[in-house]
């Protein structure tokens, strides 16, 4: 075959090949271009109806049961208080009595050099310590009753009972069915988006190509923290906010 002829030949082939390359990759193109992504929002305010409220109270004595002895005093102590307060003794439970060796610090003198005093760890006692615990479900009053007696424990000083009180905690109890309904919204609200948006542009809606779920966030209402990557979860208000975004990319028609 004529050299020129084969040369001719090859450079029509590699036309054809390079022509069917770049109508693919022009398609491809056009298909990832002829789609829109849009982002929708679910939002919901809501009152807890779970609580947890927890204290703990503390004794020291030279030898362990001295301090069991005086511990399991301030027990009923503390227990006489919170019923005084209106509770049953169904309503607040005591947790398992804990001991810790305590420590205090005593320098050595050094006669030599006054400057390069020595320390050392002389045991001081035990100190006995039990935690009380409130809760509520689905119980407004006695919601209300822990919320209230949370702020008093300060009485308890004058029977010689210093209660260390902790952050009062709201929760809530229907979260899986609220997360549902919201996105549910969130979907709603991305499709009605991407609608209006293609409306506009005097287009046409396709399938959808696919979906992807937003984090999930609980806050405070009103409160202006900022969305994390990893979620938020508000426990210490009682009214809360949730909220979750979904994105939505559908073709174009």
């Amino acid at each position: 075959m004529d050299k020129r002829i084969l040369s001719t030949a090859i450079i029509g082939v590699a036309m054809i090949a390079t022509a069917a390359i770049l109508g693919s990759s022009f398609r491809n193109r056009n298909a990832n271009e002829d789609s829109i992504s849009v982002i929708g929002l679910g939002a919901k305010d809501f009152v807890s109806d779970e609580i947890l409220w927890s204290a703990s109270f503390t004794t020291n004595s030279p030898d362990i049961k001295t301090a069991y002895n005086k511990i399991t005093s301030d027990q009923k102590t503390v227990s006489n208080f919170f019923i005084g307060k209106g509770f049953k003794s169904n309503e607040f439970s005591f947790g398992a009595i804990s001991f810790e060796k305590k420590f205090r610090e005593v320098r050595i003198e050094n006669p030599n050099n006054t400057y390069q005093n020595q320390y050392t760890q002389v045991f001081d006692g035990y100190e006995a310590r039990q935690t009380i615990v409130f809760s509520a479900k689905n119980n407004p009053d006695l919601m209300k009753r822990i919320e209230q007696v949370s702020n008093k424990t300060s009485e308890l000083i004058n029977s010689g009972v210093e209660l260390s009180s902790n952050s009062v905690q709201y929760t809530y109890s229907k979260l899986p069915g609220l997360k549902q309904s919201l996105i549910e919204s969130a979907t709603k609200d991305a499709r009605e988006r991407a609608e209006k948006i293609v409306e506009t542009g005097n287009g046409d809606l396709g399938k959808m190509k696919r979906a992807t779920l937003g984090v999930f966030q609980i806050t405070g209402q009103g409160s202006t923290e900022e969305d994390s990557y990893g979620g938020i979860n508000d426990t210490y208000s009682k009214n809360k906010t949730a909220r979750i975004t979904v994105r939505l990319e559908y073709e174009l028609d």
